[in-house]
């Protein structure tokens, strides 16, 4: 996720949403009636994914503190914008979760109706370890790419995945679209995720050596049990880089500043923000071409409360013309936009 060139990317982005539509209406829950919003005041419990920094983070990152459920961020303030559409009818119970694995299938179980936190929409994250579809996905609210945040000295060396050989440790957080696409773009794995052959992966368990085969996959919806608690990559070639497994964007950050390793992967919203946080310590190196979009998970039951959702959002991103950069210019966007809203004329 990123912030770059506000012009082109204004002209971009109506473009872009309408063409991921298609895939989004295949991923969304069955449209209700065009009344789907609750007739009396409903709470939703929200589970949001607490560390990625602007998009939805936590007030505390530390998971027993008292701030930890204070929801920030371009999410928190998109879902406080349509508490206060009239009509809509919806609250939102909010609860910060510490992990990123399967967040989205969270409203899957009993104490979630709803999840986010930069969640990129795929189909391959509706469906749960048996396949079956237990979630779906709202309309998607915010668009990214993929991107490198390097040293700034190594913004230009390193400003292509072309650019990433075996001297390079790219840092990745497990399960993340920036895992994936990462390995997708530099050769280590296949569009399934399929790991090169003669890919070396150092487990708690010790070190197991890719086949080529699907025993050996890494998604951004899963991976195979094998490979589950990674630690590193090693490539089969020269022409590939090293990949380091981390907890967090806190400390794969860390590790960029100390010199351990050479880039992070992941989007370039997140990516943008720490590079202008870590002002000419940090820059941003490759940018990937193909853009993703985000939204909310809720159950795949759940078609009334994701039709809801739908309307909401699509009034408070004018359907798709405001988003994340109109918001980091003036983060009252949604609020005025909300305040605009005829409750009941939807």
């Amino acid at each position: 996720m990123r912030r770059n060139d506000r012009a082109r990317f204004s002209t971009a982005f109506p473009a872009l949403f309408a063409g991921a539509s298609l895939l989004l209406a295949a991923l969304a829950a069955p449209v209700a009636s065009a009344g789907s919003c609750p007739e009396t005041e409903r709470t939703v419990r929200f589970g949001f994914y607490a560390y990625f920094e602007p998009v939805s983070h936590s007030a505390q990152p530390d998971p027993a503190a008292p701030g930890f459920d204070d929801h920030r961020g371009y999410e928190a303030d998109l879902l406080t914008a349509m508490e206060a559409m009239e009509g809509v009818n919806l609250s939102f119970l909010r609860r910060g979760v510490a992990a990123w694995e399967d967040i989205w299938l969270l409203p899957a179980g009993p104490d979630y109706d709803l999840a986010g936190g930069g969640i990129t929409v795929l189909d391959t994250r509706t469906r749960d370890a048996a396949g079956k579809r237990a979630v779906v996905f709202t309309a998607g609210h915010i668009r990214f790419r993929q991107s490198l945040l390097v040293r700034a000295e190594d913004a230009k060396r390193l400003s292509r995945y072309e650019d990433l050989d075996s001297a390079v440790r790219v840092g990745v957080i497990a399960g993340t679209t920036g895992e994936a696409r990462l390995l997708e773009l530099t050769g280590l794995a296949d569009a399934q995720g399929v790991l090169a052959a003669g890919v070396r992966i150092d487990t708690p368990r010790g070190t197991a050596v890719a086949d080529g085969s699907a025993g050996y996959r890494i998604a951004a919806a899963g991976a195979s049990p094998a490979l589950d608690g990674r630690l590193r990559l090693h490539p089969p070639t020269p022409a590939m880089p090293q990949v380091i497994y981390m907890e967090d964007e806190a400390a794969l950050i860390g590790a960029l500043l100390a010199g351990e390793i050479d880039a992070l992967a992941r989007g370039d919203i997140g990516n943008r923000h720490a590079a202008r946080a870590h002002r000419g310590a940090l820059a941003i190196g490759a940018v990937d071409e193909r853009a993703e979009t985000g939204g909310f998970a809720v159950a795949a039951d759940a078609a009334a409360l994701a039709a809801c959702l739908d309307e909401a959002i699509a009034w408070l991103t004018d359907h798709g013309r405001i988003g994340y950069r109109d918001w980091l210019d003036d983060p009252g966007v949604f609020l005025r936009r909300a305040r605009t809203w005829k409750g009941g004329e939807r």
